[in-house]
């Protein structure tokens, strides 16, 4: 993946939270609803600590910061304190995004939120942008409080996305996917897949039910698959400036992407990152195949209208 040099980055749609220092770790994961209004959702199947914990002292619940379903346990700790002087003086071009992790996200976060601005005004509707935050160990959320453990997620009871950006060396080491740019790229764009399910209302769509295709599972592939489209399109999508920030996404880029998509899958974490026995019965982000399918889905059409995950009787 290779970003426009000349591009400009927009910090603002960031909230750094990791220089006042975090909390205790406060809430907990594993199905619990949570917070005030809303619930965590998302993670992707990402949330290493909290999946390998919650396997062990609780019936397997999905992965990242919810399946869905799960929730945040209100917390009274949690880092809440945004400066963002470091990011707005490091992250300014496209030239800052190719050689600092933290710039990247913001030139991906600026990347995947162009894009669905054009994609909503081209249906007469308004996007409504989100934050992501930035935060070390937890930060306090609307849907309660978020610790690192959990993966990336987004909440829509304030409707921000949250990543504590140590995660990317947890998806490596924890999980053997490589943490590569554009690896990167796909699960930010996921977190705000479930954005656009807020938006649109799907996830009232969405029970407390897990199973291989329950509410979670099917709105788990519609981000996926919604990751996918956003791939298609940022190598045309103009940011505020006019220019591009993306130019270059390449087989290997996608290769990267889909390989990760297969280690996050239910039947993967079940089976080779906590050893037990794959149970259908538990899923809440989909198999493995299931992922890389819908994400592919997505990338090959380029279209949002394909990831209608509600209404098929065929997940893959």
């Amino acid at each position: 993946m290779k970003f426009n040099p000349n591009a400009r980055l927009d910090t603002s749609q960031v909230q750094d939270r990791r220089g006042g220092g975090g909390g205790d770790g406060g809430g907990g994961f594993g199905g619990i609803p949570g917070g005030k209004g809303g619930l965590a959702v998302g993670g992707g199947g990402l949330g290493l600590i909290a999946v390998i914990v919650i396997v062990l002292i609780s019936s397997w619940g999905g992965g990242g910061a919810s399946s869905g379903t799960a929730g945040l346990i209100e917390g009274t700790s949690g880092n809440g304190t945004v400066n963002n002087g470091q990011l707005e003086n490091a992250c300014k071009t496209g030239t800052d995004a190719s050689t600092s992790q933290d710039c990247a996200a913001v030139a991906v976060i600026n990347s995947v939120q162009d894009y669905w601005t054009d994609a909503f005004a081209a249906s007469n509707s308004t996007y409504r942008g989100a934050d992501t935050v930035f935060f070390s160990g937890s930060t306090r959320t609307g849907c309660g409080t978020g610790s690192a453990g959990m993966g990336p997620f987004y909440c829509p009871a304030d409707q921000q996305v949250y990543i504590d950006l140590s995660f990317w060396d947890e998806l490596r080491t924890t999980f053997g996917a490589n943490d590569a740019p554009f690896t990167q790229a796909y699960v930010l764009a996921h977190e705000y897949g479930h954005h656009v399910q807020n938006l649109l209302g799907t996830n009232g769509r969405v029970g407390t039910a897990t199973g291989a295709t329950s509410g979670s599972v099917r709105l788990e592939l519609q981000a996926d698959c919604y990751a996918g489209v956003w791939a298609n399109r940022a190598t045309t999508v103009p940011g505020a400036d006019g220019q591009v920030l993306i130019t270059e996404i390449t087989d290997a880029d996608l290769a990267n992407a889909i390989d990760t998509a297969g280690k996050i899958g239910d039947d993967y974490i079940q089976s080779k990152v906590s050893g037990r026995r794959v149970d259908p019965s538990q899923f809440s982000h989909g198999s493995s195949a299931q992922r890389q399918k819908w994400f592919i889905t997505g990338y090959r059409s380029g279209d949002p209208s394909s990831c209608n995950t509600f209404d098929t009787n065929n997940l893959g």
